[in-house]
């Protein structure tokens, strides 16, 4: 015979009881999911792009997990700020890209026309334009083919 045992699960929300040093900024997390993390993941790197760059050279510098943390405030708060800009400007465009990404498996190929119509709301409100690092000179970067191969049903 087995006995009653209360649920694991907390009723209240959880507090670090290790805060942050007073010598590190505060900063509010994101507060977003991987969905419209990966959506917004290349606006990011290019709105982004000093902050993340003195990041990655601090990283380099020391390994240290605290030695980065002022920088790492600067990035957090900087996708925050891009974030914000992408729900005042062009929110339905990318909630229908996350949601796609969210119902697709995180395949960026399976949502290429909501992303098409982020990319250019972006484009026009924010002057934000999406680069694919790594991608070949003359070549039309995979997000702006007319019609590619990769579909969702193979046959």
């Amino acid at each position: 015979m087995s006995s009653y045992q209360p649920g694991s699960v907390e009723t209240k929300p959880y507090v670090d009881p290790t805060p942050l040093p007073d010598g590190i900024p505060k900063v509010q997390e994101l507060g977003v999911t991987s969905g419209p993390l990966k959506s917004a993941a290349f606006f990011i790197g290019a709105y982004c792009k000093e902050f993340n760059e003195d990041f990655m050279l601090c990283k380099a510098e020391n390994r240290e997990p605290g030695h980065c943390l002022k920088e790492g405030r600067k990035v957090t708060r900087c996708a925050t700020d891009l974030i914000t800009k992408m729900r005042e400007n062009c929110l339905s465009q990318f909630e229908a890209h996350w949601n796609c990404l969210e119902n697709n498996n995180q395949e960026y190929y399976l949502c290429r026309k909501p992303e098409r119509s982020l990319n250019s709301c972006m484009f026009e409100k924010l002057g934000l334009t999406k680069t694919i690092p790594g991608t070949p000179d003359g070549q039309k970067p995979i997000h702006e083919v007319e019609n590619p191969i990769y579909k969702a049903i193979q046959k």
